[in-house]
């Protein structure tokens, strides 16, 4: 990519791992740090010298966030060049959809319209359109409010186990009861009942997404980060091929090891996807592959970069400065979407624990052979741990994290 630099202002909204693996990126290449606003002072971003943190109370929703906004607004107004909006949240990135018209006389906002995003965010309207698309997905029942309110009896078509899932991910994260999970793996109609009231109980609104649960392990999990330029073409896809995750209940879904994978099917089925619903901006696909009719199948969409998106520029793609060429540079009118990847010698191994936790609990296979084959070449890094970002206190905070990592996977890993 061109690296002569115009001017131009990056604001990162979020404070966790996300946020500092976008910080990291834009560092690494431009060598300032980066401004970043959040309700919380998250671990990934503490005493941290690349990002410029400001913590503002009650900024992941409105009112808060859109009178800050209306202020920040003031504040960059003469700002030299664009002024770019990159959400590190589902929430952060509905509130600028929602918002974007009040916002876009002074910041680019590479988000499509709130209706859209409300879609594909929600799970039930998401599959809708995979089956529009024709892109595989679970077997899937919903389950609704109603329902239960009208003590419905539940009819639940599958086997167990079976998967268990809000539908609505912002929503879900202000619903707290005891043994609450991203996700659920459910294995009898008693357990079913049992969390489907404890969600409504607790104030849960939208729809439960019941689903036939894909067997196997981790391994056989594939996630995809996308960048989709402002004229509504796909400039970048990198495939990742999570071969662990976090054990813990309240983190199901997290991977903490991926490695690079190539797959022109995949590729081609979210190409099309996305060019044909006119996006634009970062999206984030998870995805099982279901050995009984060899497919994958797709769980959700994010709009926004993964969590443990960093891979992909650790892998030499530099996801975060997509959009800087995209508004600041100009730079992507002309360009194929670039398919990540492909040259399996440049492999990078992404690690969000320690490699002795990594060797210790990943599934036997030929993946994890060359992933532990990269760990001895030295061919491996995370989203944290950073040479030009290190102090005592990140270092603490590393060493903490990791020993929280193996005391985890002691505590709740079962092998599949």
């Amino acid at each position: 990519m061109d690296q002569t630099t115009p001017a131009f202002t990056p604001i990162l909204l979020g404070s966790d791992f996300n946020a500092y693996g976008m910080a990291r990126t834009l560092y690494e290449i431009y060598g300032k740090p980066v401004k970043t606003f959040a309700e919380v002072n998250l671990a990934p971003t503490r005493y941290s010298k690349i990002v410029d943190m400001e913590f503002i109370d009650g900024f992941a929703e409105d009112p808060v966030w859109f009178e800050t906004m209306l202020k920040l607004k003031e504040r960059y107004k003469d700002a030299e060049g664009p002024v770019i909006l990159i959400a590190c949240g589902d929430g952060y990135a509905e509130l600028i959809s929602r918002h974007k018209a009040e916002l876009e006389d002074v910041f680019v906002c590479p988000y499509i319209d709130y209706d859209l995003i409300k879609k594909l965010n929600d799970k039930v309207s998401f599959y809708e359109m995979c089956e529009k698309f024709d892109m595989p997905y679970p077997g899937t029942r919903v389950i609704t409010k109603e329902m239960y309110d009208n003590h419905e009896e539940i009819d639940q078509p599958f086997e167990y186990p079976v998967a268990l899932k809000a539908a609505n991910s912002v929503e879900w994260l202000d619903v707290h009861f005891e043994g609450r999970k991203k996700a659920f793996t459910i294995q009898n109609e008693a357990e079913l009942k049992d969390i489907i009231a404890k969600s409504y109980d607790n104030g849960y609104k939208s729809e439960m997404i019941l689903q036939d649960f894909i067997p196997g392990d981790d391994s056989n999990m594939r996630t995809l980060n996308a960048y989709v330029g402002k004229d509504h073409k796909v400039k970048l896809m990198c495939l990742g091929h999570p071969i662990l995750e976090d054990p813990a209940p309240a983190a199901i879904g997290n991977y903490v090891a991926i490695m690079p994978e190539y797959n022109d099917t995949i590729y081609d089925q979210i190409q099309h996807f996305l060019e044909s619903i006119n996006y634009t901006g970062f999206a984030n696909f998870d995805m099982k592959y279901d050995h009984r009719d060899k497919q994958y199948k797709l769980f959700d969409m994010n709009i926004r970069q993964g969590r443990s998106s960093f891979f992909v520029s650790l892998n030499g793609y530099k996801l975060a400065d997509w959009v800087i060429q995209d508004y600041a540079y100009d730079s992507l009118s002309d360009k194929e979407a670039l398919r990540a990847n492909k040259d399996t010698n440049n492999y990078f191994l992404w690690l969000g624990v320690n490699p002795s936790t990594f060797e210790k609990y990943a599934k036997e296979s030929e993946v994890t052979d060359h992933a532990i084959s990269l760990i001895k070449e030295g061919r491996w890094g995370s989203t944290f741990w950073y040479g030009k970002d290190k102090n005592p206190k990140r270092y603490a905070l590393y060493k903490w994290a990791m020993h929280n990592y193996a005391v985890s996977f002691k505590k709740y890993f079962v092998a599949k």
